[in-house]
């Protein structure tokens, strides 16, 4: 078989496995996500083998220390892993669950019952984590899932994945390509009555990529370009902590802010404390920034405006709509803020570093959508569902 051929039946034999996940219980998925964790605590040896051939060809390749560094499995790196599976198999379960139902005039009994979406494809970079936690968040959800990570791991994706093809786990539930041959991804995209849904996880390259080939649905999440805005009525200890917090603790990540907004009244006194505590961090503050850049750094544009509306205006003519902070003592002000800015997720006086699925209490999360259909920002095992509308009746004809 050509290339096109082999993704075809890889994606068929994915949409079979899916209707046999479908008719799963939650106790029996539950049972192989435990044998699963099992599995790949005694699979390390051979998954530490398989990674050191990532590691190896890494290293003759050039990737940076960081990035060798995301790519090393260790001991406990696996063993988190495993804990990871073991957690999320304590989840409650959505599938089959009620979204709300009610009973029509003629007696029509209606209910909206949360179902798979069926097979989805994940395309991601670098972590061979990924491979494991997009895997078993899918199968938890009752969806078959085609993972296509980066080529730098593929020894490790393949190993995690055969440790977690555990005994009564349907054939094909869990699939990593197994080619790094680039024309794959471009033939998964193209097979639309196969493959339901796909989640790019990387850089913004590979995302615009992927949205713009594919005839898939797409949950996309470009860029997080995040703002943190320091309202006249602030408590200025807070603003403080907030915005190191946001910009500081992990720098590199989509949920850190990039530009901070200032009020103008605060210009002679918040700012220079501000500006002191950012540059003792070591923190390159860029007054004419170009607001649309995403860091992933210790760089922070900073702007001064002229109340909460200029604030707003700024966040939505170069945010993202990833995730914004206003930080105040004014409800009123406050409650503008909220309603005006347009993105997946709103803060008044905390953290931008709070959006993330495992901080809103859904225990995990397969990435955070900046779109607005059909999942928008942290997306918890929910978001992994969609829903059909059991209608029962005793009889009942339109008339």
């Amino acid at each position: 078989m050509d290339l096109r051929q082999q993704i075809t039946a890889l994606a068929t034999r994915s949409r079979d496995a899916s209707r046999l996940l479908a008719k799963l219980d939650t106790a029996a998925k539950n049972k192989l996500l435990l044998a699963m964790a099992d599995s790949i605590e005694q699979s390390a040896a051979k998954i530490t083998v398989a990674n050191a051939k990532d590691l190896e060809a890494g290293k003759k390749s050039g990737l940076s220390s960081a990035m060798l560094d995301r790519l090393t499995l260790t001991d406990k790196r696996i063993a988190d892993i495993a804990k990871g599976v073991r957690e999320v198999a304590g989840l409650p379960d959505p599938v089959g669950t009620n979204i709300s139902e009610w009973t029509r005039p003629n007696g029509i009994r209606i209910q909206k019952v949360r179902v798979p979406i069926g097979v989805i494809l994940i395309i991601y970079e670098s972590r061979p984590n990924v491979t494991v936690d997009a895997a078993v968040l899918c199968f938890k959800t009752g969806n078959a899932v085609i993972l296509r990570g980066g080529s730098e791991a593929i020894h490790s994706n393949l190993a995690l994945a055969e440790a977690m093809n555990v005994p009564g786990l349907p054939a094909d539930a869990i699939t990593v390509v197994p080619t790094t041959d680039r024309a794959a991804i471009d033939e998964l995209l193209k097979l639309d009555e196969l493959i339901n849904l796909c989640i790019p996880r990387g850089g913004e390259g590979l995302i615009r990529a992927v949205a713009e080939k594919s005839r898939i649905p797409v949950i996309k999440h470009y860029k997080g370009v995040c703002h943190v805005y320091v309202d006249r009525d602030a408590d200025f200890d807070m603003a403080e902590k907030i915005i190191l917090n946001a910009k500081c603790q992990r720098p590199g990540v989509c949920n850190a802010i990039e530009t901070l907004l200032v009020d103008a009244p605060l210009a002679k006194t918040f700012l220079p404390r501000i500006e002191k505590a950012l540059t003792g961090r070591g923190v390159a503050i860029r007054r004419d920034a170009d607001w649309t850049t995403e860091y992933l750094d210790l760089i922070i544009g900073l702007r001064v405006v002229n109340g909460v509306g200029e604030a707003i205006d700024h966040i939505t003519q170069y945010g993202s709509a990833h995730s914004d902070a206003i930080v105040t003592k004014n409800k009123e002000t406050a409650e503008r803020f909220l309603r005006e800015v347009d993105s997946s997720s709103v803060f008044w006086n905390a953290s931008t570093r709070l959006a993330d699925g495992g901080q809103y209490g859904f225990g995990a999360e397969i990435g955070i959508s900046t779109d607005k259909l059909h999942a928008r920002g942290p997306m918890g095992l929910e978001d992994l569902t969609s829903y059909k509308y059991v209608v029962t009746g005793t009889g009942q004809l339109r008339e």
